[in-house]
């Protein structure tokens, strides 16, 4: 079986953050949510297992990838853990005020019956 760190975590560098593919991922009520809550940490490192999201863990990991891929957030793995931080600099150098809209809306991203 292969480890967690056999798979080498991708990132964009700032200069190739597109616009568009940051809105698609902003665009997902869970994903807004994750983002929404990496906010309220401050910069702190969130593990993806402190999320509480109504979705399976499969696809959770599938929302975080997104994200990552699209250059909204950092992850770097510590043991078994997979630790995620906003890139709030390189978004606010790129799209300035984006990620603040977005953050103001995303306490209402998920509506739980």
């Amino acid at each position: 079986m292969a480890s967690r760190t056999a798979t080498e975590l991708v990132h964009p560098a700032r200069a190739d953050l597109r616009f568009t593919t940051v809105l698609a991922a902003l665009a997902d009520p869970v994903r807004l949510t994750i983002v929404t809550r990496l906010a309220a940490a401050g910069g702190e490192e969130l593990a993806c297992s402190t999320f509480d999201l109504p979705v399976s863990k499969s696809t959770q990991s599938g929302h975080f990838k997104t994200l990552r891929e699209a250059g909204i957030i950092a992850q770097r793995d510590e043991g078994t853990r997979r630790l995620n931080r906003l890139r709030t600099e390189d978004l606010e150098a790129r799209f300035p005020g984006l990620l603040a809209m977005a953050i103001t809306h995303g306490p209402t991203a998920i509506v739980r019956g």
